[in-house]
């Protein structure tokens, strides 16, 4: 069973090179065109971040490491071309897409209607949600905590969305990357900072006096309700919001 959802994993992943290198609405035709081009040039061009553990980010060997790095080469392996790595920030993966700088972004792409307007998804193959990191002497551990404070969020994240939409009364502080956000929250210029709960968690491991007081913001329906509107009629009816969003 492992095996077979690694593979499950990987075929999804797959899916969405063909559906973001085909483009918003872009023909089938169109898609197996583009990979043809792939192949013929020998390259898949993939968007990845470069300081974000776990899952993209350099190691002092000066390797591009990491969960969506290890996707990436199994993708360009079965396609049998070489992968090439464009460094982005949050807020310019979809420029990249969009002028054609990549073929595929594999960086923590979050599904949202705004990116639907540009781009096709696929089936995501990570669940994640929007995570609060904190002092653990000063936890922030529900959403009221925040009101009339300071939160740190990465330009063009599902965070950044979120406050703005959801969350009017609290003061966010915008960086362009994820080296740049942390150093804000330990230089102690918000109160806390907000963004995916799953490098969350592997930011804490490593610094201890930090805490994920609330582990989800998905308890108002946010999330659920942009489920709904955007990906519930493009997976039927076997697949149900808790599948592909937490804490419902």
């Amino acid at each position: 069973m492992k095996k077979m959802m690694q593979r499950l994993s990987f075929l999804a992943v797959l899916a969405a090179l063909l559906l973001v290198a085909a483009g918003c609405g872009k023909s089938a035709s169109t898609s197996t065109d583009t990979v043809a081009q792939i192949k013929k040039a020998g390259v898949i061009k993939i968007a990845v971040f470069g300081d974000l553990r776990p899952y993209g980010w350099i190691d002092q060997s000066g390797k591009r490491v990491g969960y969506d790095l290890t996707l990436a080469r199994r993708i360009a392996k079965d396609l049998g071309v070489k992968a090439q790595f464009v460094q982005v920030n949050a807020d310019g993966r979809v420029d990249a897409l969009k002028a054609g700088k990549v073929d595929l972004v594999l960086a923590n792409f979050t599904v949202t209607p705004e990116r639907k307007q540009v781009v096709d998804f696929a089936e995501p193959y990570m669940k994640v949600s929007v995570g609060v990191v904190s002092k653990k002497t000063a936890p922030i551990t529900k959403v009221s905590q925040l009101q009339g404070k300071a939160v740190i969020v990465t330009k063009g994240t599902t965070a950044e969305q979120y406050f703005t939409e959801k969350q009017k009364g609290v003061t966010l502080q915008k960086y362009d990357s994820k080296t740049q956000q942390f150093s804000a929250l330990k230089s102690d210029r918000a109160a806390a900072l907000a963004d995916d709960n799953s490098y969350l968690y592997a930011w804490v491991k490593n610094n201890p006096t930090y805490t994920v007081g609330i582990k989800t913001l998905n308890g108002d329906g946010f999330f659920k309700q942009d489920y709904q509107q955007t990906l519930a009629p493009y997976f039927g009816q076997d697949i149900q919001a808790q599948d592909i969003i937490m804490g419902e």
